[in-house]
């Protein structure tokens, strides 16, 4: 069985040589089967760089360039287009969530003779209170209006299987695309899975959305805009 995660980065090339090292020390060192696909989501740094000069020196590691920034979710879904692995997943490129928390999803399908009809996903500890606070408005509101149990939407990392990707119809480009994801498990009936893990602080670099509480604002806009389209499928 192999594996796919795709790393969408934007402007991320402080912290690419420290995620792939971590990648190569807690998951490829220890025999698991996983293909990296680090995807470069119009960044305008020199992570292009820096992505292909680890390509060279591991060959773990698949690049997928989108030339214009399109949001979050474009860029996850450009590197699931090009995803080999059987089943797939996604995680943040910015280091808050390590990429040993993967082996933990992983274990689980191996311990359950790898199931299709199943979704992974973690759901985060060590946070600020106001980010607690934060998502708990959120998943009140999508449980509510979507009709089914929705928490902790935005945890990280996320796993499935190729089997479930491929019936996904008309996905979001932007953050919606971890609420599609999650909502579309819940509607088709797959057997969710979360396990806990640590979110820690970016290491290097700025987020480019996380930039104050008018960024919140306006991602709350676009979410429950999003959650009305997506109650109507």
């Amino acid at each position: 069985m192999n594996f796919s995660i795709i790393v969408p980065c934007y402007n991320e090339e402080k912290n690419l040589n420290k995620l792939v090292e971590e990648f190569k020390n807690n998951l490829i060192d220890k025999n698991y089967d996983i293909e990296l696909v680090l995807v470069n989501n119009g960044s305008k740094d020199n992570s292009s760089e820096v992505m292909n000069k680890l390509k060279d020196k591991y060959n773990f590691i698949t690049i997928e360039t989108v030339e214009i920034n399109q949001g979050y979710g474009y860029g996850i879904l450009q590197g699931l287009k090009a995803a080999k692995g059987e089943y797939l997943g996604w995680l943040h490129a910015d280091l808050q969530f390590n990429p040993s928390e993967i082996a933990k999803g992983i274990d689980y399908l191996k311990e359950n003779n790898f199931p299709k009809n199943i979704f992974i996903k973690g759901k985060r500890t060590n946070r600020p209170l106001v980010d607690k606070l934060f998502t708990m408005g959120m998943s009140i509101y999508e449980t509510l209006i979507l009709g089914t149990k929705l928490w902790d939407i935005n945890a990280q990392p996320t796993l499935m299987s190729r089997e479930f990707y491929e019936k996904w119809e008309a996905p979001p480009y932007d953050f919606s695309l971890d609420l599609y994801a999650y909502y579309m498990a819940k509607k088709m009936k797959l057997d969710i899975y979360r396990y806990k893990v640590i979110q820690h602080k970016r290491e290097e670099g700025e987020s480019s959305w996380n930039t104050g509480m008018k960024a919140r604002i306006k991602l709350i806009k676009r979410v429950i805009e999003y959650s009305k389209n997506l109650k109507s499928r």
